[in-house]
């Protein structure tokens, strides 16, 4: 990064206003499961996502398209919304589901976020999952960067801080970056609290817990899973799609 970068850490979708993020570089982390639902959809093989900010908006787009190209994804409360093809489990974007579909996704939080930082330079998909191509991005990137926390219902999640912090102490190999401004000081500090019990940590999160009744464990350890998908989801008018790291 040059010397005169800065990196900042938001903790939730209103923890920052659509100003703040203006020409800058952001990175959109929704651990628990928007973040790693995309980046495993697109892993195996989808053609696009296209996140969306609420029902309407994904239906008015799912009429123009033909019903074999795209799969209605997304969840409210981390239930599946009733009538999509998928709801937000990374488990349920198999290759066999996913490949070359448009996936029109709509969920609680991570979504809101990404659309609510429109006016980003550029904006990309990151979590645990791809951590060391979200990295390796920064490392070679000149802009201001924000790492922002999809978070839950605007609240703050230890799941995506953690995630943060692990991403940071990436950046300055086990030191603090000095570049850093102070929400990227408290997320780099959770890490260093949490940072060698990550899986633990995630699964005492209280996401986690509103989740356990609703989705298998298998989808919290899989989230928590580090450096699995060397893939780097970036959005470009409106739809994501992603380079190899």
């Amino acid at each position: 990064m040059s010397d005169l970068a800065t990196i900042d850490v938001y903790f939730s979708v209103h923890g920052f206003q659509e100003e703040d993020v203006r020409g800058k570089t952001v990175v959109i982390i929704d651990v628990l499961r928007a973040s790693s639902s995309m980046i495993q959809a697109l892993h195996n093989g989808a053609n696009k996502v296209i996140p969306v900010g609420d029902l309407a908006a994904a239906g008015r787009i799912a009429q123009t398209m033909e019903a074999g190209d795209f799969l209605l994804c997304g969840e409210k409360d981390g239930i599946k919304i009733e009538g999509y093809h998928l709801g937000n489990s990374p488990l349920e974007y198999t290759e066999e589901r996913v490949k070359g579909k448009t996936l029109i996704f709509n969920t609680t939080n991570g979504t809101k976020a990404i659309k609510k930082a429109a006016l980003a330079k550029q904006i990309y998909i990151g979590t645990f999952l791809n951590m060391s191509s979200i990295v390796h991005m920064i490392q070679q990137c000149s802009d201001q960067v924000v790492l922002i926390c999809s978070g839950w219902r605007g609240k703050q999640s230890l799941e995506d801080t953690l995630c943060a912090g692990t991403i940071l102490d990436a950046l300055g190999a086990g030191n603090q970056p000095q570049i850093l401004k102070d929400g990227a000081k408290i997320a780099f500090a959770l890490f260093q609290q949490y940072g060698d019990s990550v899986m633990d940590t995630i699964f005492h999160s209280d996401h986690a817990n509103r989740l356990k009744d609703l989705v298998s464990e298998d989808d919290i350890s899989f989230c928590s899973k580090l450096n699995t998908h060397h893939i780097l989801p970036v959005m470009k008018d409106g739809i994501i799609t992603f380079n190899h790291d």
